[in-house]
């Protein structure tokens, strides 16, 4: 039986996965990948489920892949074949996903992160693209870091393999919320709160769109926008949001105290 590296607790509709593997520095082992995988499909059948937040213990949030099953060289063995999976799903997850990093997060963890929706980083935490330095290629996080971060700043920083900090990952884009270390608790909190705020289709779509790539000419895109703001106007969830803005009292969908 593979023991538990992974921690999960759902309350008051929020689904907590905390990487729990402190002895490996939570790597992306063959457990870990998963168990993540497993944790994250749940939290996403689960209609109680508002927010899902990727958290760890430990004084290191993720430091790649576990370098000690990829000595064989085979793809299976360094989990290349399911890691753009469980980012993908992250990345494509119809509920919002933020990441709380306390520590270092490095090569695939930084990968990680960056699928999220929101990152929030502690004043403790620093990143790299170890990659290059041991002689492979950051590829597959590539998919999701180069989207988020600044260009010139992701180019600079997977060629040279620096370790940066909280507040240079936040002016890259690769952090949203850059925080001393004891507000990273009432920061994520926040943002927890303002997420679940949001009415969950509507949030889905949102994130849909944001993910997409546009196409067409504007006159094009405009057609399209419009019929899907129609659409949410009409919608259940939408007349529902505007009866409540009208009547100042909270929307059905969000979570009462």
């Amino acid at each position: 039986m593979t023991d538990s590296v992974l921690h999960v607790e759902v309350s008051r509709g929020v689904a907590t996965l905390t990487l729990d593997s402190p002895a490996n520095r939570n790597a992306l082992s063959r457990a870990m990948r998963a168990q993540l995988r497993d944790a994250l499909a749940a939290a996403l059948a689960d209609d109680a489920v508002r927010v899902v937040v990727l958290d760890h213990t430990g004084r290191v949030f993720c430091s790649g892949m576990d370098l000690s099953e990829a000595a064989g060289g085979a793809a299976e063995d360094q989990g290349v074949n399911e890691f753009p999976e469980l980012l993908g799903t992250i990345w494509h997850s119809p509920k919002p996903v933020l990441a709380a990093v306390r520590g270092p997060a490095r090569a695939g963890g930084v990968g990680l992160l960056a699928a999220c929706d929101v990152v929030v980083a502690g004043a403790s935490a620093t990143f790299g693209f170890a990659e290059v330095r041991i002689g492979v290629v950051p590829a597959i996080i590539s998919a999701v870091c180069r989207p988020r971060m600044l260009p010139h700043a992701v180019h600079r920083l997977m060629l040279t393999g620096e370790v940066f900090d909280a507040a240079t990952a936040a002016q890259t884009g690769l952090v949203d919320l850059a925080v001393a270390d004891d507000e990273v608790d009432a920061t994520v909190a926040g943002q927890v709160r303002a997420l679940a705020a949001g009415a969950p289709t509507a949030l889905a779509e949102t994130k849909r769109l944001l993910r997409s790539t546009p196409t067409g000419s504007l006159a094009d895109q405009f057609g399209e926008l419009l019929g899907l703001s129609a659409r949410f106007f009409a919608s259940a969830e939408g007349q529902e949001g505007i009866a409540a803005f009208r009547e100042k009292r909270p929307a059905s969908w969000v979570p009462q105290d």
